[in-house]
C-alpha cells in the first residue's frame, strides 16, 4: 500500500466541494484522465478512505420549525439510550458525543414545543438537564485541505504509513502496519473460523 499522494488530496478536495462533479472534469483539474480519476476514486473507496458520497440538503426548504443546538446532560448509563432515541428522531440532523458523556444534537423543531419534544422523545431516559440554543446560521464546509489521511492497522491500531500492507480477507479489506501484524491477525482469524 502506498501513501495517498498530492493527486489523491486534490481529487478528494474537488470530491468535497461537489462530488457530481464529472471525473472528466476532475481529471482536467489534476492532469489525469477521467477514467486514470475513475480508477483512483474506485482505489480511494476500496481501502476505505471515501465511505460514500451524499448531498447536503438545506432542510431550511423542506421543513418547518426553528433550528436549535440542544445539549443533554446525562448519567453515564443514559447515554445510549438517549442517543438511540434521539438518532431515530424526525427533524434531527446532526448528533455529537462530547468526551465528559454529554449529548448534543442539532435539530429543526417547532417553536414553542422545543420542552414537549424533549419530554416525549426521553420520556423512559434519565436527563440531568438540558440547554436549548436557537441557531441563527449553519454552515457546513466539507474539506480536506490541511488534513493527513490516516489508517489504522487492524491488528495493534497504530498508523498505517508507506510500509504497510492491505489485505482482502473473506471479501472483507484490512489495513496493517506491518508484515507480523497482518500475520498475527491471519492466524488469530483462522483460529477463530476452526473453532466456529
Amino acid at each position: 500500500m502506498r501513501d495517498l499522494d498530492e493527486t489523491d488530496m486534490e481529487i478528494l478536495s474537488l470530491l468535497a466541494a461537489d462530488a457530481r462533479r464529472p471525473f472528466s472534469e476532475i481529471g482536467e483539474e489534476v492532469g489525469l484522465s477521467g477514467p486514470a480519476v475513475s480508477d483512483r476514486v474506485d482505489r480511494l473507496q476500496a481501502v476505505g478512505v471515501i465511505n460514500h458520497f451524499t448531498i447536503d440538503v438545506d432542510r431550511a426548504q423542506l421543513r418547518a420549525g426553528v433550528p436549535v443546538l440542544i445539549q443533554l446532560e446525562l448519567p453515564a448509563d443514559s447515554l445510549e439510550r438517549a442517543r438511540e432515541r434521539v438518532r431515530d428522531a424526525d427533524g434531527v440532523e446532526h448528533l455529537f458525543v462530547t468526551v465528559e458523556g454529554n449529548l448534543w444534537f442539532y435539530a429543526r423543531l417547532e417553536a414553542g414545543n422545543v420542552r414537549s419534544w424533549i419530554d416525549s422523545r426521553l420520556d423512559d431516559v434519565a436527563v440531568s438537564g438540558y440547554t436549548v440554543t436557537l441557531v441563527d446560521d449553519v454552515e457546513w464546509t466539507p474539506s480536506v485541505d490541511g488534513v493527513e489521511f490516516a489508517l489504522t492497522c487492524a491488528e495493534c491500531t497504530n498508523t498505517v504509513d508507506s510500509e504497510g500492507e492491505t489485505a482482502r480477507i473473506d471479501g472483507e479489506i484490512y489495513h496493517f502496519c506491518c508484515p507480523s501484524c497482518l500475520s498475527r491477525f491471519e492466524d488469530r482469524y483462522r483460529r477463530l473460523e476452526e473453532g466456529a
